[in-house]
């Protein structure tokens, strides 16, 4: 999620409550698509009063990739190919759409992730120093740590 951070709690909480309550209730694991409408519905009760955050939900579906991000009022957008969102938006969507070509390998992805993050970072002060990259692929989740410029 990226917006204010005691929405990012709040919500964090909340999230982690309604899981938690469907595993007991279902006796399984929540799909991401699922886990996707759980987000959306929880925004849209808030809607005339929202939380400041843009979700973003990733998954691996029946042996898919599934991305989804939504708006403060959980408005979905489920695109095949990648997803940004933040203060810097803008650019971040330039960088990825001028990288990202389909059929990536890990470390390409990777490449990829961490050439538009530093670029957007780069051009927008609120954006931070760096950032945590999660490439999935079915065997495993690789965690690494992107460092920016820090001046």
């Amino acid at each position: 999620m990226s917006g204010l951070a005691s929405d990012i709690q709040t919500l964090d909480e909340r999230f982690r409550f309604k899981t938690k309550m469907y595993e007991l209730n279902e006796n399984r694991k929540m799909k991401p698509t699922t886990f996707a409408n759980v987000v959306a519905s929880t925004l849209y009760e808030k809607r005339f009063g929202p939380y400041f955050v843009e979700p973003v939900v990733v998954g691996l579906q029946d042996g898919k990739v599934y991305l989804c991000s939504t708006d403060l009022i959980g408005a979905k957008d489920e695109p095949d190919d990648f997803i940004v969102t933040g203060t810097c938006y803008e650019s971040l969507l330039g960088m990825a759409e001028s990288l990202w070509r389909p059929n990536l390998g890990p470390d390409e992805l990777f490449e990829v992730i961490s050439q538009t993050l530093l670029s957007a970072v780069d051009r927008d002060c609120l954006s931070g120093w760096g950032a945590v990259v999660h490439v999935v692929t079915k065997d495993q989740i690789v965690t690494k740590t992107v460092k920016g410029r820090m001046d």
